[in-house]
């Protein structure tokens, strides 16, 4: 049951979206889940709520308004467009039981392939606007600048993708990232795999859904890794240099700067930092004391690929972020079917935002 404070809350933020000039729109609350899912990645997906309809086959509460809205945008191919959403989201909780399973989510969302940067900074400034009067922490990242730095290394293509596959799984990441680096030792099991001339003879019947070309294709795949250098050490101190960094936007970028001096694959990703940094200025944003940290958004949705920023309550590291969003271009790829639209959103909880609002 959402209290009626929460609802009135939701209203005034949605009058607030509307008058800077977003269309409010709708989604369904049963959605399909087939391919849905495959977008949220592994967090939301253990946590949506999934039932089979015998005509639409597999559907799921909403976990989100973001996919819904991005897959009408696309089929719409209006651009630039600003949107406005308010609703329910259904989450499971399995390990806090006094977290809410379902709750309230305002949005807004921006595409615009014009201005990008102005795009980030206008989410956030009116997000910010959102919750003033309320005790918020806001922290800022980026997914752009990881990504770029693993597409920069000096190593294989099938080891940058795996880096990349993973970049919102920290400890698979890290794993990887020693093992590509030669940090770890190679398990038993694959050096005994790797010393069979040719393992598939005398393998024995065919079992499981993966067939005799996929299982050579994979072992092929394991000889290439083993003998391909390990990633440098330099390297990868400098994939935990950016790792590491949190301070204030205006310290991080000049570190980015001196990094990219010995990784000049940065360039761009910098490049845009410093970019939208001054549009947030422009927005009134106090960028001068606005925290960066090159590790944030690592464990969030996985379909955010630059820009990402959360408020979180002051003094309250328990309590969950009262809003949160980011840049997922490669998410209008994969449902515009190739064709992309620069896109960035944020969402509030009107719930939290009332129940902040009533502890000051």
């Amino acid at each position: 049951m959402i209290p009626a404070a929460a609802r009135t809350e939701a209203a005034r933020l949605m009058d607030l979206f509307t008058a800077a000039g977003a269309v409010p729109v709708e989604a369904a609350i049963l959605q399909p889940a087939d391919i849905l899912l495959d977008l949220y990645g592994e967090d939301i997906r253990a946590r949506a709520y999934v039932t089979h309809d015998p005509l639409r086959g597999e559907m799921m509460l909403r976990p989100d308004f973001t996919v819904p809205v991005v897959q009408m945008h696309m089929e719409s191919r209006a651009d630039p467009a600003r949107y406005a959403y308010s609703g329910e989201v259904f989450r499971r909780q399995e390990v806090d039981e006094t977290r809410p399973a379902e709750y309230l989510q305002v949005g807004y969302e921006v595409f615009d392939g014009q201005t990008p940067a102005r795009a980030d900074a206008e989410v956030f400034a009116i997000i910010a606007k959102g919750l003033e009067g309320v005790a918020v922490r806001p922290a800022t990242g980026d997914i752009g600048i990881l990504t770029a730095a693993v597409q920069g290394l000096r190593t294989t293509d099938a080891r940058k993708a795996a880096l990349l596959r993973h970049i919102w799984r920290p400890r698979r990441f890290r794993a990887l990232l020693d093992r590509f680096g030669g940090r770890v030792p190679t398990p038993p099991s694959r050096l005994a795999l790797l010393s069979i001339d040719n393992p598939l003879i005398g393998a024995g019947p065919e079992i499981g859904l993966r067939g005799l070309d996929e299982v050579a294709a994979r072992i092929a795949a394991l000889h290439d890794d083993a003998a391909a250098p390990p990633i440098s050490a330099e390297e990868i101190d400098l994939l935990d240099a950016i790792l590491s960094l949190r301070e204030t936007m205006p310290h991080v970028l000049s570190e980015l700067r001196d990094i990219g001096v010995d990784m000049p694959a940065l360039s761009s990703a910098t490049a845009r930092l410093a970019e939208r940094m001054e549009a947030l200025s422009r927005q009134g944003v106090d960028v001068e004391h606005l925290e960066f940290e090159g590790n944030y958004g690592r464990t969030s949705l996985e379909y955010y690929d630059g820009f990402v920023f959360g408020f979180y309550p002051e003094g309250r590291p328990d309590l969950s972020p009262v809003a949160t969003g980011g840049r997922y271009d490669a998410l209008t790829r994969v449902l515009g079917q190739g064709r992309a639209v620069p896109a960035v959103g944020g969402v509030i909880r009107p719930e939290m935002v009332v129940a902040l609002r009533g502890q000051s």
